[in-house]
């Protein structure tokens, strides 16, 4: 072996002895044999790769690409960033930049939409959940540092970005989309009444001081005889966990909303405080594959609670606590730290949030790992989704199967509706 390639094998062997043995020593599932197994099947494979594949592979491409694999198998939110990348990043970091408005993810060794913010550049190309991010600016994403992605995709104002764009859900191949960068402007809550006593709030982002802005929205519903409420969270993966927490106890007088942990973040649990709570009527909340972070935590929270049914779709799975970990070298890691975890134990980021009563968006089947059942055909411009919500909030458990197509009655894909009230008793 020449030297070079001595020092690529010495790194990546050092970045996952290091990660198997923290894994031992902080109570993983492996014991210390199983990590030196996979140890040594790892160096192997590196080495055969150098000495057996058809060409002379370029290592630092392999080099790379066991990082980013290695980061995206933990932590679909991860990056690791040369030590030039870092620089970048945090000379960027604090600058007003126009964007596109993408929120983004690993997917499938790419980057990948999680949603666009409405009313963004993104948003008005089509893009959306689950669509894969080919090229930006003419370079692959393949093994792209999400972060970075992130940098790219911002800008001065008015200038272009060029994407290349694989519509996974929609079955169509790569297409050219050019975005024309622009600032960014958060959508505002928007609210109205639907008749029988039913409310709709639509929440479309979680920047600080929009769970102070429901309540007050809340205060003029009920003034305007609201006795029923739809909490629409759809399309909703920009703000704070914060936010997502406060915007929970809006609903909830006792009960715990969340809790936050990490294996050097001790255990920080947030629970719901009585004078916060405004609404006290039946509740049903909205969400899709677009529902991520603070506005999981808030769904997440409201169902475990037995405080209101979730209809919809499964939330797409993000809510935790990230931090830049810096190397020696001047590069850095970007991870997540500690998850915020629901009162079942489970993490958030990791399970996303399943509806009670699921009902897919009407211009797409559901995926295979979800339980939602295909869409029937519906009248042109008609939200199934939130007819749904309509239909549980005023007929209850026989509204759901009237409303859901595909699923019968007593299905196991579909729950009967519970106690849409405030919750009896707090959460085990």
């Amino acid at each position: 072996m020449h030297h070079s390639f001595k020092l690529v094998i010495v790194t990546l062997s050092t970045i996952l002895l290091a990660t198997l043995m923290i894994g031992t020593l902080l109570g993983g599932s492996e014991d210390t044999q199983d990590a030196y197994r996979h140890f040594a099947v790892y160096t192997e494979v590196i080495s055969r790769i150098k000495s057996d594949y058809v060409e002379e592979p370029d290592m630092k491409s392999v080099t790379l690409g066991a990082l980013n694999g290695l980061l995206e198998s933990v932590d679909p939110y991860a990056s690791y960033l040369s030590a030039d990348q870092y620089k970048q990043y945090l000379a960027n970091k604090n600058a007003k930049n126009a964007a596109t408005g993408l929120i983004l993810s690993r997917r499938f060794g790419y980057v990948g939409v999680v949603d666009s913010i409405p009313n963004s550049p993104a948003d008005k190309a089509g893009l959306s959940t689950g669509d894969v991010l080919e090229t930006i600016a003419g370079v692959a994403t393949r093994d792209m540092p999400l972060a970075y992605a992130e940098m790219l995709l911002e800008g001065a104002p008015g200038t272009t970005i060029e994407l290349t764009v694989m519509r996974v859900r929609r079955g169509t191949e790569a297409t050219k989309v050019a975005l024309i960068r622009e600032p960014l402007k958060l959508p505002a809550l928007t609210a109205e009444m639907k008749g029988d006593g039913v409310a709709v709030i639509k929440v479309l982002s979680l920047e600080t001081g929009k769970s102070r802005q429901v309540a007050a929205k809340l205060a003029e519903l009920t003034k305007q005889g609201a006795q029923k409420l739809v909490l629409d969270l759809r399309h909703n993966a920009s703000g704070d966990a914060a936010e997502g927490i406060a915007l929970a106890n809006l609903f909830l007088d006792k009960g715990l909303i969340t809790y936050l942990q990490g294996q050097k973040h001790p255990k920080q649990e947030f629970n719901a405080e009585a004078t916060k709570a405004v609404w006290k009527q039946p509740l049903v909340v909205l969400t899709n594959r677009g529902t991520a972070g603070g506005a999981e935590i808030a769904a997440n929270a409201l169902a475990e609670n037995k405080r209101a049914e979730v209809v919809g779709e499964r939330t797409y799975g993000d809510a935790a606590l990230r931090k830049a970990l810096t190397m020696d070298d001047g590069s850095a890691v970007i991870l997540s730290v500690a998850k915020y975890y629901g009162s079942g134990g489970k993490s958030i980021q990791d399970n996303g949030v399943t509806p009670t009563v699921p009902v897919a968006e009407q211009d797409a089947a559901a995926d295979d790992d979800e339980t939602e059942t295909t869409p029937a055909p519906a009248p042109s411009g008609e939200d199934r989704q939130l007819k749904t919500a309509i239909e549980v909030l005023v007929k209850g458990k026989a509204g759901i199967a009237q409303a859901t197509p595909g699923a019968a009655a007593g299905s196991s894909t579909v729950r009967p509706a519970t106690s849409l009230g405030v919750p009896t008793a707090p959460p085990k």
